[in-house]
């Protein structure tokens, strides 16, 4: 099977299409269905209610791409019930509200419906000789549905910045689709392509200043569909596709959900406990506005992109010195400024005469976020 550039951009461009088309239409829903976001407590980051009901147009843009451009991938049916259930979860949540608990439960009955109607880790590479491990059926169920359920949270959590999770997500697939396009595996290239495009397609109402959220709906949604679609790959090689690279792409967000829980289970919470300690939330602290703070952390998605491209080249030594960049672009912007002496946040530095090599600081309106 070869693919010509119209295989390849057409599922994007139509993807953004249906999603920007649709966006419009569910702010105006929003509020007559009460999918509204009040800034109630001190983790949220907006200051007026939003609407929260854009994943509905995320999910338009995926299902229209899908079912015109995937048709020949033997496993669309399961991925389209697959995130039509995750997609229903998260909408009711955004709507009702609901239990970390509850949710929990839902998307593991989400990921079952998956694994049953066929899409699942199989096997996996062995790593002590050729060939491949087949897996045992119990072992294939907890690897699929952990995967599926750890992917799905790790996107939801990182949805915090206006156009995070959106970006991060479109990033994220467009590095899968290139890894296996260059693999020659272009089902997965397609499908990924159609949930960049819905991405692309909702990221110019949700950068900010935000005109709506995707709500759980659609982060949930998102992060669902990044994880079924990389499974497509294990017909080829299971753990260069379906372990590593999506792995390496959400290394972000991955990392966030592990510390989060961590961070949780030691202060004797339950996991699902919310709070303001996420990455995102501690660069804001660090002095960024948001949009400087959520184009940082594309940059450091980008990174993590293009090391899981080398991996998949096997340039394993290039692979590592990207991640040590990665994560020394973020120890940095995490150490704490609070402590200096002297801080400049909200004074603009002018010389205090024409000719004089001396500064003074004056203040300015700390009221307008600078997010320059």
């Amino acid at each position: 099977m070869t693919a010509t550039s119209f295989d390849l951009w057409a599922p994007l461009v139509v993807a953004a299409l249906v999603t920007a088309l649709v966006t419009p239409l569910s702010i105006l829903l929003a509020p007559k269905l009460g999918a509204m976001d009040v800034p109630k407590d001190k983790r949220r980051v907006h200051n007026k209610p939003m609407p929260r009901f854009g994943g509905i147009a995320i999910y338009a843009g995926i299902m229209v791409g899908l079912a015109l451009f995937a048709q020949a991938q033997r496993h669309l049916p399961a991925i389209m019930v697959g995130c039509t259930l995750i997609y229903i979860l998260g909408a009711v949540d955004d709507l009702k509200g609901m239990k970390p608990i509850v949710k929990l439960i839902g998307q593991i009955i989400c990921a079952t419906v998956v694994f049953a109607m066929g899409l699942r880790i199989s096997f996996v590479t062995n790593w002590f000789g050729e060939g491949h491990m087949d897996l045992g059926i119990a072992v294939c169920y907890i690897v699929t549905v952990l995967w599926l359920v750890a992917i799905t949270n790790a996107v939801n959590l990182v949805d915090g910045l206006d156009g995070l999770a959106a970006g991060i997500s479109a990033i994220s697939a467009l590095s899968i689709a290139y890894v296996s396009y260059i693999h020659g595996w272009y089902p997965p290239t397609i499908c990924m392509m159609v949930v960049a495009g819905a991405c692309l397609g909702f990221l110019p109402f949700n950068f900010h200043p935000a005109k709506t959220f995707m709500g759980d709906g659609g982060s949930q949604l998102l992060g669902f569909a990044i994880a079924s679609l990389s499974i497509l790959g294990t017909v080829k090689s299971a753990t260069l596709v379906v372990v590593v690279i999506p792995a390496l792409v959400l290394g972000l967000p991955i990392i966030d959900t592990i510390m989060a829980i961590v961070r949780r289970t030691l202060r004797h919470q339950s996991i699902g406990t919310a709070d303001k300690e996420h990455l995102h939330h501690r660069i804001l602290r660090a002095g960024f506005g948001q949009r400087r703070a959520v184009l940082l952390m594309y940059s450091v998605s980008g990174i993590m992109g293009i090391t899981a491209i080398l991996y998949s080249r096997e340039l394993f030594i290039e692979c590592i010195g990207l991640v040590f960049l990665a994560a020394i672009i973020v120890g940095v912007i995490l150490t704490d400024t609070g402590t200096n002496k002297v801080s400049l946040k909200g004074y603009r530095i002018l010389k205090e005469l024409p000719d004089s090599p001396k500064i003074k600081a004056v203040k300015i309106d700390d009221k307008k976020p600078d997010d320059r």
